[in-house]
């Protein structure tokens, strides 16, 4: 059956203004880091990238390594694209990201020019695409001149492979010469995509300010904490849950009794906001308006459905705030 979307697709969803540029992105963007790879059910991860569209989700996250295997999710998001999204591209954000470990050999990771600009390509052949909104910088080379790097990130620009580019896992110093450089470049960076979450603030210290200031957006990943922001924890470790099994993705460790003790005091706001944990703490992340977008992650259609009705209750008091300050720093 041909897909359809839903008609009222865009009224419900916010949209952010991504720093000082023309773009806005959803509150909620979706991620395909997990669950949309070679190794996984193909017809779950379309079920999810269709109603994440359907509810308004515009912007879908990628990476040249995201799978498993790598280039996989890339390779089962161009046949979503293909089968049903093709006559929506133009109301789709599609990012992708290079800078983690790709191929052998000693052009197949960081960021020199030649793998960057050899990443890209290979992206837009599995996605079937002729560009990309928004190209990433995976992650700081301490071994590649800045300039080389944000001069890759300029010419996919001038080359019509990406609309913008931005930045990740950038500290603040970092970043803010990257903003430099590219703005003397003419190719502005729209936008930066640190982790961030109630139980992961680094980016307070400094990376906020330095975004706020140079009027660059910022999407944050990671929201939930991998999960540990949801009802998944309160009553302990679950037999089937990340954490039981041989994930390195979330260690037993991480979850020690003073962490999810502090789970449980959110979940007791979040009740009384009418809430589950999630929707706060997405909600949590974007308060102020500082983040543009929380960029969550799904195995199932519901968490999807669960996300974006934290969009309905994004404002706190100050009493709430005030709160979840003394539960996080406690």
């Amino acid at each position: 059956m041909t897909y359809l979307a839903e008609s009222n697709r865009y009224e419900s969803m916010k949209y952010n203004r991504s720093g000082r540029s023309g773009l806005r992105l959803p509150a909620i963007s979706l991620g395909l880091w997990h669950n949309f790879g070679g190794i996984d059910t193909y017809e779950n991860g379309r079920a999810m990238v269709r109603r994440a569209f359907d509810l308004g989700i515009t912007h879908f996250d990628l990476a040249n390594n995201y799978g498993p295997p790598p280039g996989s999710a890339e390779e089962n998001f161009g046949k979503i694209l293909e089968q049903d999204l093709a006559p929506y591209r133009d109301e789709i954000i599609i990012s992708t990201k290079a800078g983690y470990y790709m191929w052998p050999g000693p052009y197949g990771e960081w960021g020199s020019k030649k793998y960057l600009i050899s990443s890209l390509d290979q992206s837009l052949k599995r996605m079937g695409l002729d560009y990309v909104d928004i190209f990433y910088h995976h992650r700081p080379d301490p071994n590649t001149p800045l300039e080389e790097t944000m001069s890759a990130l300029d010419l996919v620009v001038r080359q019509g492979k990406a609309l913008y580019v931005g930045i990740s896992n950038y500290r603040p110093e970092e970043a803010k010469e990257a903003i430099g450089i590219l703005r003397r470049l003419g190719t502005p960076c729209l936008i930066h995509q640190p982790s961030y979450s109630m139980l992961n603030r680094w980016v307070e210290d400094g990376l906020l300010d330095v975004l706020e200031e140079e009027g660059v957006g910022s999407i944050a990943f990671s929201p939930l904490h991998k999960g540990i922001l949801t009802d998944r924890y309160l009553n302990g470790i679950p037999s089937d849950s990340r954490a039981a099994g041989p994930s390195v993705f979330l260690r037993p460790e991480e979850l020690t009794d003073s962490v999810l003790g502090k789970v449980r005091e959110l979940n007791a706001i979040a009740q009384e906001r009418g809430q589950k944990l999630s929707q706060m703490a997405l909600a949590w992340v974007l308060r102020g308006g500082r983040v543009t977008s929380a960029l969550i992650g799904a195995s199932k259609v519901s968490q999807i459905e669960d996300a974006v009705g934290a969009v309905a209750n994004l404002e706190f008091s100050g009493e709430e705030l005030e709160r979840i300050e003394r539960i996080l720093q406690g």
